[in-house]
């Protein structure tokens, strides 16, 4: 019989208090060393919450948290990395104006005989890094040039860097592609041969059952599920995590599509130093179909969506909404057309987190409450309610600020932005990084009704389970091209083929 590993952490008894919500209620966890325990619950489970009381972040309300069986406290996140404890948020916490370098060793800067900071050290140990991440990026560059995929193995590399004892990863494969994912497991496997405990959170639960050692299940703040992987499969971590109600989203009913609601022709995004980031990009959604379009990071899908919304003047080609063209040159003229994005970066480019959760959901359609000079309070906060229980947005209040809600919650706010416009084409990037799979769910059901009631969808994703089990047709793009194009109901290995096509296709130059 196989010893099992020791435990490097405990907390006993932990509760954690916000006001308003009980967080974490009486919870017992401990973690493994030289293991991968993971980590899964709904949004507002209190997943997060709880890996900010091991990181220092947070301090515990009741209960104790003890290593090598002595107890602990954390003053701060810098009193924790004095334990060896790292951790990297889902939601990134790097500094866009400095560069790679800079961003891995900020607070903890190679000197020169205690007077400068040693540069060439920095870069050095940044490359080597990157290196052992299998990542081309130089350490000098800024760090806001990065895609967000290219961001987060920047914050793992950061963790990496800092030889933690205790490694926290939440939701770190979120943005990352599917090579990308292939290396984050080979360095797990590298620090879990060396002693590193790793905690690991994610929504995504085959990668779950492929990575993990323990699991521990949160709900409601309330551990429901402890144990070994073994013996573990998908339905019961489901059972666990939201009881026998099951949250799959199967399609209920065969879609019926409309006339062509938008056409882009020949869409073209100029690349510095040459060649394109979207390659002669044609394609068409028709009314009531749900398109998705699958590929890895930096196939120039999210640019392709950004040109839509005219975030790129100098990109060239044609866009229609209902066979008419669009040549409004600026993201108003564009939503006044019909066309509603959701963003991939919820925080930075779909919410104003000071602002209350009421507002944010009406900040793009002020228009439909406005009478001569003045804005109908009774009607805004009325329509807003009316998308909260429509999207099954847990608020406490709608007059809560934003940033009071799960990422889950969060996200289906920017959705709701974006429904609130009464839009024909609703343009989705990613929209379900970061949430779990009961939202997950939600989210897609909502997808499928409105496409029912005759709205048409592009979504961009790079979860092949995703784009397979919700699209009616799924276009695959690669190095800015569109490189294949399935119906519903294809095979996943010729979808994930086209992502790497063999041979340059044809594109006008």
């Amino acid at each position: 019989m196989s010893v099992e590993p020791p435990i490097g952490l405990s907390i006993r008894g932990g509760v954690k208090v916000y006001p308003g919500t009980r967080a974490l209620k009486g919870v017992d966890f401990d973690l493994r060393m030289g293991a991968v325990n993971v980590l899964v619950g709904e949004n507002g489970a209190g997943k997060s919450t709880l890996m900010k009381v091991i990181a220092g972040v947070e301090d515990l309300t009741e209960g104790r948290i003890e290593m090598q069986g002595r107890e602990v406290r954390f003053r701060d996140k810098a009193d924790a990395v004095k334990h060896g404890i790292g951790i990297v948020f889902q939601e990134l916490n790097l500094f866009p104006n400095l560069t790679v370098a800079e961003n891995i060793f900020i607070g903890r800067e190679p000197t020169r005989g205690g007077v400068d900071i040693d540069r060439e050290a920095q870069r050095r140990e940044t490359r080597a890094l990157m290196q052992r991440l299998e990542q081309d990026i130089d350490p000098d560059t800024p760090l806001g040039l990065l895609r967000i995929g290219q961001q987060q193995i920047v914050e793992i590399a950061k963790a990496v860097a800092q030889d933690a004892r205790i490694l926290i990863l939440d939701e770190p494969t979120s943005a990352l592609s599917a090579h990308e994912v292939e290396v984050l497991f080979r360095v797990i496997a590298e620090l879990k041969s060396q002693g590193v405990g790793i905690v690991y959170i994610s929504h995504r639960l085959e990668e779950l059952i492929r990575v993990g050692d323990y699991i521990t299940v949160l709900r409601d703040g309330t551990i429901t599920g402890a144990r070994s992987m073994e013996g573990v499969d998908i339905p019961w971590i489901v059972r666990a995590m939201i009881g026998d109600s099951s949250k799959d989203f199967p399609r209920t009913e065969a879609p019926i599509f409309g006339a062509e609601v938008f056409r882009a022709e020949e869409i073209t995004l100029p690349r510095e130093g040459g060649g394109y980031t979207v390659d002669h990009v044609s394609l068409s959604v028709r009314a009531g179909e749900i398109v998705g379009l699958y590929g890895l990071m930096g196939a120039g899908r999210t640019e392709f969506l950004e040109c839509i919304m005219a975030q790129h003047p100098h990109s060239t080609g044609r866009f229609f909404v209902e066979g008419k063209p669009l040549t409004e040159r600026h993201v108003a003229g564009r939503i006044d057309r019909g066309i509603a994005l959701i963003p991939e970066d919820r925080k930075r480019d779909g919410l104003v987190q000071i602002m209350a959760i009421r507002e944010n959901l009406t900040l793009s359609a002020l228009k439909r409450f406005t009478k001569a000079f003045h804005l109908d309070l009774k009607a805004e906060a009325t329509t807003a309610m009316e998308f909260v229980k429509r999207l099954t947005i847990k608020v406490a209040s709608p007059e809560n600020p934003v940033s009071s809600l799960s990422g889950g919650n969060q996200q289906k706010v920017v959705i709701g932005k974006a429904l609130m416009t009464g839009p024909k084409i609703l343009l989705m990037d990613e929209p379900s990084r970061g949430i779990d799979i009961g939202a997950k769910a939600e989210v897609f059901r909502t997808m499928r009704r409105l496409a029912s009631e005759g709205l048409g969808i592009l979504f961009v994703t790079s979860d092949l389970d995703e784009v397979l089990a919700l699209s009616d047709r799924i276009l695959v793009m690669a190095n800015g091209r569109v490189t294949g194009d399935f119906p519903a109901g294809a095979d996943a290995a010729a979808v994930i083929s086209a992502t790497a096509p063999t041979a340059s296709k044809g594109a006008a130059a």
